[in-house]
This record gives structure tokens, sequence and C-alpha cells, in this order.
């Protein structure tokens, strides 16, 4: 593994707690089902996906100092991911997420991120202090951040000097987080990957689909945005104009993750070479393969 990381992940690294069942659930049913406990967060399962590309993420987050954090972090280098610049603080609890999925739709979530909000910027210091970055020679490469993180950290994100020169690659977490995203849509060098409600919550429209509402984040003042609209469509947009790519047909197994998938396999498609065509075919391929159970993540 490479002393310098390809890419900086910067966001929830957590404990994934799924329950998953074959049958059919609603709100209050009790059914049976498997419950899984895998490392887990969008910025987790961003590294995770670049990791299978070959490209070597480092984790910018924070863990507890207790036996959670501790398995985590352990789990994380078994991996091959770059852990040391994550916070590990003694006084906050390593976060987790619980989610009910049934017949691979997601029933209902909780995401517990509170010491992620209560670290803040402290989680950055590593690209202040010159491991990896300082004001004055700021990271340079690809960083992909989730919404997650503070609406505060967010906008100081957009105008802090230590991501002056980053290819920022910015994931919402969730549609109740998306418009956290709002103080980076104008970033010059910011790429939005959001689904067709998150893009609605972002330029307050219902759109008729994923080509419009790239369009609309672009007409918004999104430097680029791709937008997925489940098994239907993805969408990538910017100035030259609108591309779009339809999934295959699958049988869903899982979703949990499925977002990020697409974007790390976006991300890692572009660092190879791939044309914006490409790219958006490849992102597509992936999630529809994670979606379906094939790739074994």
């Amino acid at each position: 593994m490479s002393a310098r990381p390809d890419i900086l992940c910067i966001g929830s690294v957590l404990w994934d707690v799924i329950g998953r069942s074959d049958l059919p659930m609603v709100a209050g049913n009790d059914k049976p089902g498997r419950i899984t406990r895998l490392p887990g967060g969008v910025a987790l399962n961003i590294a995770m996906t670049l990791r299978r590309f070959d490209l070597t993420p480092a984790l910018i987050s924070v863990v507890g100092d207790d036996p959670e954090g501790r398995d985590l972090m352990s789990a994380c280098g078994r991996m091959g991911l770059m852990t040391q610049h994550m916070l590990v603080d003694p006084d906050l609890p390593t976060d987790r997420y619980m989610a009910i999925e049934a017949q691979g739709n997601l029933i209902a979530a909780i995401a517990d991120a509170h010491s992620l909000e209560a670290a803040g910027a402290c989680i950055l210091v590593p690209l202040w202090d010159g491991r990896l970055g300082a004001p004055e020679a700021p990271w340079s490469g690809p960083v992909a951040v989730d919404g997650n993180l503070t609406e505060d950290l967010l906008a100081e994100i957009a105008e802090s000097p230590v991501f002056a020169a980053s290819d920022l690659r910015l994931a919402p977490a969730s549609p109740g987080k998306a418009e956290r995203l709002r103080p980076l849509i104008g970033h010059p060098r910011a790429t939005l990957y959001v689904n067709l409600e998150e893009a609605g919550l972002l330029t307050g429209t219902v759109h008729a689909g994923a080509q419009a509402a790239a369009e609309a984040l672009v007409a918004a003042g999104a430097h680029r945005a791709l937008v997925t609209e489940g098994g239907d469509a993805a969408a990538c947009a910017d100035d030259a104009g609108c591309r779009l790519c339809t999934p295959p047909r699958i049988e869903a197994r899982r979703v949990t993750g499925a977002g990020d998938t697409f974007m790390a396999a976006h991300i890692a498609a572009e660092l190879r070479g791939a044309s914006r065509e490409d790219a958006l075919n490849q992102a597509v391929l992936a999630a529809a393969a994670y979606v379906a159970g094939e790739d074994h993540g």
C-alpha cells in the first residue's frame, strides 16, 4: 500500500447493523431474517469500494476509544484502508447505523452519527498540519465528503484554503441530510452524487426523472451532478450537457450502500482515465451488481 493515499474519504465510519428478510414487511411487522454487523458509514462504504478497484483511500473521521472503535479500526486496516489519520476520541462512543430491509427494499433506518458531529473540524487536522496538506500546500487530489458532517463544517470546507485545490466529490448520506450540502452546490470543483429525492430537496422542485434533476442542479449552480433514479436511470450533467444511462434489470437483494458503491465506482473509473460516458456506465453496472448481491461485498 502506498504511503500517500489516492483519495481522502471524509465522513461517517461506523458499524452497520442491518436486518434483512426475504419476506414482505410493513411498519410494526416482526419477521424472520438475518442480522449482520459490518463496517459501514458512507465514507467507509466509498473507501471499501475504492479499495476493490485497487485504489488506496485514507479515512478521515472519528471513532471512540472503545471496543467497538478498536474493532472497527482493525477491520479497516485488514481491508487495506489507511487509518492513521483517523481521530480516536476517548470521550466519544463509536457511531452506529441500524436498518431493516425486506425483499431488497429499505423499511426503516436510523443513523447515529452524533460522535462525528461532535468531533467537528477536529477530524480535519491532518489537512492543516502537514500530514496530508496545509493552507500553503493544500491537498490536490480527490476528496469524497459525505453529508453526515454538520452543515457548519460543510460550509467551512467550501471556503477552507486546505481544500482550495481538491477535486471534491459530495454525497448527502440520506434525503434527511441532503440540504446540508447547499453551501457546496456552487463550488467550482465539486461533483454532486444524489438520488432523485435528494436532488428535489436541493433544488426545491419535484423532478420527472434523473435527467431533469441533474440538469436542474447544474442550472442551480452545481459544477457537475450525478443523479440516480433507482433501477430506472442514472444521469450525469454539467455545462457540456447531460448523459443518461439505463441500469440492467436485476432482482434486488439489498439496498444499503448502493449509492456509495455507485459513487466510488464512478470516481475509480474517472481516476483510471475513463470518459464521462464510460465512467457513468461503469458506475451503474457496479451499483447493479451490488444490489443484486453479485460482488460478495
